[in-house]
Protein backbone atom coordinates (compact mmCIF):
# COMPACT_ATOMS: atom_id res chain seq x y z
CA UNK A 1 0.00 0.00 0.00
CA UNK A 2 1.09 3.57 -0.78
CA UNK A 3 0.34 6.62 1.60
CA UNK A 4 0.47 9.95 0.92
CA UNK A 5 0.33 11.49 3.72
CA UNK A 6 0.39 15.64 3.58
CA UNK A 7 1.59 17.98 5.58
CA UNK A 8 1.97 22.12 5.67
CA UNK A 9 5.12 22.24 7.19
CA UNK A 10 8.50 22.02 4.92
CA UNK A 11 9.53 18.36 7.13
CA UNK A 12 7.86 15.84 9.39
CA UNK A 13 10.46 13.76 11.17
CA UNK A 14 10.37 10.00 10.08
CA UNK A 15 9.32 8.45 13.65
CA UNK A 16 6.25 11.77 13.37
CA UNK A 17 5.50 10.47 9.54
CA UNK A 18 5.30 6.64 10.80
CA UNK A 19 2.75 7.29 13.51
CA UNK A 20 1.13 9.96 11.70
CA UNK A 21 0.35 7.68 8.73
CA UNK A 22 -0.91 4.79 10.95
CA UNK A 23 1.84 2.29 10.76
CA UNK A 24 2.29 2.57 14.48
CA UNK A 25 0.23 3.80 17.70
CA UNK A 26 2.91 5.50 19.34
CA UNK A 27 6.02 7.30 18.56
CA UNK A 28 7.99 4.95 21.00
CA UNK A 29 6.80 1.91 18.85
CA UNK A 30 8.32 3.76 15.59
CA UNK A 31 11.61 4.82 17.64
CA UNK A 32 12.09 1.03 18.12
CA UNK A 33 11.41 -0.06 14.49
CA UNK A 34 13.13 2.60 13.17
CA UNK A 35 16.38 2.07 15.74
CA UNK A 36 16.03 -1.84 14.90
CA UNK A 37 17.06 -0.91 11.04
CA UNK A 38 13.43 -2.12 9.82
CA UNK A 39 12.24 1.36 8.25
CA UNK A 40 14.03 2.21 5.02
CA UNK A 41 13.80 6.03 3.39
CA UNK A 42 14.39 6.32 -0.13
CA UNK A 43 15.05 2.95 -0.75
CA UNK A 44 17.81 2.96 2.17
CA UNK A 45 17.61 1.49 6.03
CA UNK A 46 17.55 4.45 7.92
CA UNK A 47 18.10 4.07 11.94
CA UNK A 48 17.97 8.07 12.50
CA UNK A 49 14.22 8.47 14.32
CA UNK A 50 14.52 12.13 13.86
CA UNK A 51 15.69 12.25 9.78
CA UNK A 52 14.06 15.35 8.60
CA UNK A 53 11.48 14.01 5.33
CA UNK A 54 10.94 16.60 2.86
CA UNK A 55 8.39 16.73 -0.12
CA UNK A 56 8.34 13.37 -2.78
CA UNK A 57 10.86 11.45 0.01
CA UNK A 58 9.19 8.36 1.42
CA UNK A 59 9.70 5.76 4.02
CA UNK A 60 8.96 2.11 3.54
CA UNK A 61 7.94 -0.70 7.19
CA UNK A 62 6.48 -3.69 6.74
CA UNK A 63 5.40 -3.73 3.04
CA UNK A 64 3.88 -0.02 3.25
CA UNK A 65 5.30 2.79 1.61
CA UNK A 66 4.14 6.47 3.25
CA UNK A 67 5.00 9.26 0.76
CA UNK A 68 5.80 12.65 1.74
CA UNK A 69 3.83 15.73 -0.34
CA UNK A 70 3.78 19.01 0.97
CA UNK A 71 0.91 21.00 0.62
CA UNK A 72 0.32 24.93 1.00
CA UNK A 73 -2.08 25.63 4.05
Amino acid sequence: MNQIIEITTEFIRLDSLLKLGGAMDTGGQAKFVIQNGEVTVNGETCTMRGKKMRDGDYAEFDGDRYTVKVVEE
